[in-house]
C-alpha cells in the first residue's frame, strides 16, 4: 500500500500522503492504523468496466469517503436497511463524484480526477475525443501537460478564471451572463450524469443525495432541483463528512462491527 500510494500508482492525489503519516503514527506509538474507503475504493459491477476501447478500462476513482458515508446516513434516516438501497448519491466539490450505490457498495461512478462525467468546478469531466487529439498533438503538450490542463485547469476555472464558486455566483447574480452560461451548462451536464444513472437503475432509486461543498449554495441546488424533481426523495447534505466517516469506520472496526480487508 505504501508503495502504490508513493509512486501514484493509481491517483496522484493529496489523500496518498495518509497512509503514509498514520505509518509513522503507528511504529512510534505501536497503535494500529486504519484506511477508511480511499478514493480507489473499488467495488464496480462489471459492465460498469467497459470503456469503448480495448486496452483502456473504467476506473474507480471518487470521494468515496463521502459518498458511502452519506448512503448510510440516508438509509437511517429514511429507515430502509442498506442493504436494499440503490442511492444516486452527487458529491460536488472541487471535482464531481456522481455514484450509483446499491447495498452501500459504488457500482459505477465517473472518474472524479480525470474522466468521464460533468465537468467541475477546475476539471474537464467527459470530453470529445477529437477536441482532446487537437489539444495534445496539435498544442504539442506532453501527459503531465494535459493531466495539468484537464485534471487543474479546466471547468469553471477554464472558463472564468476562479475556482470561487461564491464569486461566480456573485457575477451570475451581477448579471454576468457568461458566468451564467457556464453554471447552466455545468448544472445541465450534472442532471444529465445524474439522470443516466437513474436509467440505469431501471427508475427504482431510493433516493437522490446531493452533497459536498458545492450544495451549500442555494442557486445551485435550486437549479439541480428544476431537472431532478422526478427523482425522490431528493436529500442535501451540504458539506463534506470525512471526519465524521473515518471516524465511524474505524469505531466499527474497533468494536467488532466490521473485519478489517487486508491490501492485496
Amino acid at each position: 500500500m505504501l508503495l502504490a500510494y508513493k509512486s501514484c500508482k493509481y491517483a496522484n492525489h493529496a489523500s496518498n500522503l495518509t497512509a503514509l503519516i498514520a505509518n509513522k503514527l503507528l511504529n512510534q506509538f505501536d497503535v494500529p492504523a486504519f484506511i477508511v474507503d480511499p478514493v480507489t475504493t473499488d467495488e464496480f459491477i462489471d459492465v460498469a468496466r467497459i470503456s469503448g476501447v480495448p486496452g483502456i478500462e473504467r476506473k474507480s476513482r471518487s470521494h468515496a469517503l463521502n459518498i458511502k458515508y452519506s448512503a448510510r446516513k440516508a438509509a437511517s434516516e429514511i429507515g430502509i436497511d442498506l442493504a436494499d438501497t440503490k442511492f444516486i448519491i452527487a458529491h460536488l466539490g472541487s471535482g464531481f463524484s456522481i455514484a450509483a450505490v446499491e447495498g452501500g457498495e459504488i457500482i459505477d461512478v465517473n472518474d472524479a480526477l480525470l474522466g468521464m462525467g460533468p465537468f467541475s468546478v477546475q476539471r474537464a469531466g467527459g470530453l470529445p475525443i477529437s477536441g482532446i487529439l487537437d489539444k495534445i498533438f496539435l498544442d504539442g503538450k506532453n501527459k503531465e501537460n494535459a493531466e495539468q490542463l484537464f485534471s487543474q485547469e479546466s471547468g469553471l476555472k477554464g472558463y472564468l478564471g476562479t475556482n470561487q464558486f461564491q464569486e461566480i455566483e456573485k457575477r451570475t447574480k451581477d448579471g454576468d451572463k457568461q458566468a451564467s452560461l457556464i453554471v447552466n451548462a455545468m448544472v445541465y451536464q450534472i442532471a444529465k450524469e445524474i439522470g443516466g444513472l437513474h436509467a440505469a437503475f431501471s427508475g427504482k432509486t431510493s433516493a437522490l443525495i446531493l452533497t459536498g461543498g458545492l450544495s451549500n449554495s442555494t442557486l445551485l441546488i435550486e437549479k439541480l432541483k428544476k431537472y431532478l424533481r422526478f427523482i425522490q426523495p431528493l436529500i442535501v447534505y451540504p458539506g463534506s463528512f470525512e471526519l465524521e466517516a473515518l471516524s465511524q469506520g474505524v469505531l466499527h472496526i474497533l468494536n467488532g462491527k466490521e473485519t478489517a480487508k487486508e491490501y492485496l
